[in-house]
């Protein structure tokens, strides 16, 4: 059953607003070990004697822990509240970093960055979106995309500070004190953390939902969450081949050491490039409350598609790279609000960290092809040209899905005329 979407008339509490900030922090916090690895790739490779398709197995470790774990950290969540299992995660995203700075091999690397900050990264970044869905219920768009652009938003205070020191002390000093950081900062902002009671006065939703609270397994076993799975691992796909081999290929273009508006193309494209990426999520958030989450879906990814299409066109231009980045970017990062705000949306608040934790696996199948695969089919084909095909087709097609296949399919099962 569905209830039709209306205004919101309840008066929600400020406390709302100050979880939404703290959930903000501790997601810039965990930024960084996935946004700026591209900027560890050559110097590892270099200390380690290993080749690259071998050094961004360490990305996809990350990412397949920090999603593929996240159904049993959203039930820990969901169980026990986020204060003490954000704050743990904080703790272990730094702590790899400062370990990663003592790796002399590539298991030590995995072990390190690999899989302690993905374990760390999965339980803060699950926590905070269900933290969200719940405190915003007539904002769920807008809600979760703000503090999922402190994913992106995060390396945008770090990307400079981070290449100077790698220049200046080297990649071991530098993951060692931005680690420390980390650790600190994200575990602070966990302690005030809390989920919703009786006593708070929450608004209804501002769009279509379902009145009824389903339990993980119930929702596995709907054809929508299937189809919103298979989506979010296309557009993930695309958007992390991207993300994991941006450095590799501004260099091959030939654009990573020229200069655009005084300042280094590829630390300025990656600076740009976090920017859009974290005003994409709220901004099409907040369009999604307001035009339909399929709608919107639509426009972003069939955008984003068009945006890698004229990006490889002018490839070797570095100002037309770096602002062609950024569009890039902005057609992506809207995943990250989108899809958990139609999860909630179709099966429910009481179990939306734990349900959200199985969709969201879609990032871990999505690193698996994103990073490697990418960097194995460049390897074969000795250009990038046949990746950004596969990114441009995987764009276009999701869009057309949401359109076409999402839409109606979620609507019968709201019961939604």
């Amino acid at each position: 059953m569905a209830v039709a979407a209306t205004p919101a008339t309840g008066v929600a509490t400020n406390t709302r607003w100050f979880q939404l900030i703290l959930g903000l922090i501790a997601m810039m916090a965990i930024s960084s070990p996935q946004y700026v690895w591209t900027l560890f790739t050559k110097p590892l490779q270099g200390a380690l004697a290993t080749t690259l398709p071998a050094l961004q197995v360490t990305l996809t470790i990350l990412i397949v822990l920090q999603t593929w774990l996240s159904p049993l950290q959203g039930y820990l969540i969901d169980k026990f509240g986020p204060r003490l299992l954000v704050a743990v995660g904080g703790l272990l995203s730094g702590l790899g970093w400062v370990l990663a700075s003592y790796a002399t091999s590539l298991t030590m690397l995995y072990l390190t960055y690999g899989l302690l900050c993905g374990i760390g990264t999965g339980i803060v970044y699950i926590g905070i979106i269900g933290l969200m869905v719940r405190w915003f219920p007539e904002k769920r768009g807008l809600a979760t995309g703000i503090v999922a652009a402190g994913y992106g938003f995060g390396a945008i205070l770090t990307t400079f500070p981070i290449n100077d020191m790698l220049a200046s002390a080297g990649y071991q000093h530098t993951l060692a004190v931005f680690g420390t950081i980390f650790a600190i900062v994200g575990a602070l902002a966990a302690i005030g953390m809390r989920l919703p009671t009786s006593a708070d006065r929450l608004p209804p939703p501002a769009v279509a939902a379902s009145s009824k609270n389903y339990e993980p397994t119930q929702m596995l076993k709907t054809p929508v969450f299937w189809l919103m799975f298979v989506m979010m691992t296309m557009m993930s796909t695309g958007g992390l081949m991207v993300i994991l081999n941006f450095a590799n290929f501004a260099r091959d273009f030939g654009v990573a050491n020229l200069t655009v508006w005084g300042l280094q193309a590829l630390p300025l494209a990656l600076t740009v490039d976090r920017i859009t990426n974290g005003l994409t999520r709220p901004f099409f958030g907040w369009v999604s409350d307001h035009i339909g989450r399929e709608n919107t879906m639509g426009i972003a990814f069939l955008l984003e598609g068009a945006a890698v299409s004229l990006f490889v066109y002018f490839r070797t231009d570095p100002t037309i790279f770096v602002i062609l980045s950024a569009v890039v970017f902005f057609g992506w990062g809207e995943i990250f609000s989108l899809f958990p705000s139609t999860l909630t949306d179709t099966f429910g608040t009481k179990n939306a960290t734990a349900n959200y934790g199985f969709l969201y696996m879609a990032q871990g199948v999505g690193s698996v092809l994103g990073g490697p695969f990418a960097a194995l089919l460049h390897d074969m084909e000795g250009s990038w040209l046949p990746v950004f095909a596969v990114i441009i087709t995987l764009d276009v097609l999701t869009g057309l899905l949401a359109l076409f296949a999402l839409k109606p399919l979620r609507a019968r099962f709201l019961g939604v005329k």
